[in-house]
Parts: C-alpha cells; structure tokens; sequence
C-alpha cells in the first residue's frame, strides 16, 4: 500500500512539471467556432463636397443594403396570381374552385422556380 502511494506521488509530480521541450504539448487548448458567412449585397454611394475655402474635398461613402423581396417571394406572387385567373378561367362550373387550385399550383410553381433563380444568384 506504500508504494502506490510512492508511485502516485512520483506520477503527479513528473505530469505537473512544465517542460516545454516536449513537442506536440500545447499548455493551453485553443477552441475554434466555424463562422457563419453571411453575404450582403450593398450598394455603395460616394458623393464629393468640395470647400471652395480651403481647397480640400471630402468624400463620403454610404452602404444600402438590399432588402427587397426575394425572386422566391415574387415568383410565388406572380405565380398564384396567374394561376388563380387560369384556373378561374379553365373551370366554368366552379370559378372559385378553378381559382384556388390554380392558386395553389401557380404559387408553387412560381416559388420553385424563383427559388432556383435565388441560388444562382447566391442569395441562399
């Protein structure tokens, strides 16, 4: 029982020491986070004053981000839009049925392709 706790004691005091000679140790851990890339499209404004007192000018630089609708959401607008009055126009007996389930159709096609248009453009 004595010489484990020799041994226990020898173990820790070689483990704790701090050479530096050893390679592949690192004293301390480094913990990386992927970042997430986010990609916005701006639009940047440069405008000029020129002081007719001195004879400097100064410029100054304005970032627009670009908020508008995606083509997913205009696709899906415009695509129920023209299948409602398709459908409307295609089903005599109900009109209001024609309607929504060309509606329906139309916004899904629409969003599908405006969709892929947003990908190629690498707004996703």
């Amino acid at each position: 029982m004595k010489n484990i706790f020799i041994l226990s004691a020898v173990l820790l005091a070689t483990a704790c020491t701090n050479d530096t000679k050893v390679k592949g140790v690192k004293d301390s851990v480094e913990v990386t986070q992927p970042k997430a890339t986010v990609e916005k499209k701006t639009t940047s404004t440069t405008s000029s004053t020129n002081s007719s007192v001195d004879g400097t000018t100064e410029t100054t630089t304005t970032k627009k981000t670009n908020t508008g609708w995606s083509k997913t959401a205009k696709g899906a607008v415009i695509g129920g839009v023209v299948g409602a009055g398709t459908g409307a126009v295609v089903n005599k007996k109900n009109r209001a049925a024609g309607a929504v389930v060309g509606g329906v159709v139309g916004a899904g096609t629409g969003a599908i392709i405006g969709n892929e248009l947003d990908k190629k453009d690498g707004r996703h």
